[in-house]
């Protein structure tokens, strides 16, 4: 869903060495939205991108990407500033990640897949649990197109302000670039329907693009 933004986006999470999936994105197409591919390392060495070990890899996924021609927006290894997955924090060094988001994007490049958006998706920072500020992974202004933003309302105090407030402050040191909500629900528990119309408004103040919303239970 979007707050009205077209076209609208569809997410999908695609694991590694999974091909891109024409299919899927071509459906989105003719319903006039874009595909949104959150394209993760799992079970991979991040390491390894940086070498080169996957060159072959990338190079078919970036050439389907070009062939399909139609827009698509691209990331690599959402949320990396949060610590439950192998290529964030305290599992993979923020400079090891930098270095594969730049391998990645020069590969697409030199394939001349002109047609990606590339999105830096982060999670919202949560000093008390461990999260901390995106900057260490910033890859820089020439291998980014968007900023995405993961964030959730979980409970009756959850407002905007809060939950995305400090990290859009944050990003903005970082660059001016478009953001977009990349994952947000508020749970029944945080009062959902006051949180949705909360969310509406919130994008509109920050002047963000829009939000995708993923079913939280």
């Amino acid at each position: 869903a979007s707050t009205g933004v077209k076209p609208d986006v569809i997410v999908y999470y695609s694991g590694w060495l999974e091909p891109f999936r024409v299919g899927f994105a071509t459906t989105v197409a003719n319903d006039g939205a874009v595909s949104l591919v959150q394209l993760n390392p799992t079970h991979t060495s991040v390491a390894a991108i940086v070498a080169g070990r996957y060159d072959s890899y990338l190079r078919t996924y970036a050439r389907a990407v070009r062939s399909y021609r139609h827009p698509v927006i691209l990331s690599f290894g959402h949320e990396m500033n949060g610590y439950w997955y192998s290529w964030g924090y305290r599992h993979t060094s923020p400079a090891v990640f930098v270095a594969a988001w730049q391998h990645i994007v020069n590969v697409f490049r030199a394939v001349g897949a002109k047609n990606v958006t590339w999105l830096w998706t982060i999670n919202t920072i949560h000093k008390q649990t461990g999260v901390p500020s995106p900057g260490p992974w910033w890859p820089g202004n020439s291998y980014v197109n968007w900023v995405g933003i993961d964030g959730y309302f979980t409970n009756s105090s959850s407002v905007f302000a809060s939950v995305f407030g400090p990290t859009i402050v944050n990003v903005r040191t970082l660059t001016h670039d478009p953001i977009l909500i990349t994952e947000t629900a508020a749970t029944p528990v945080a009062s959902q329907p006051a949180k949705i119309a909360d969310l509406f408004a919130g994008v509109h103040l920050y002047g963000l693009l829009g939000f995708i919303w993923f079913d939280s239970d």
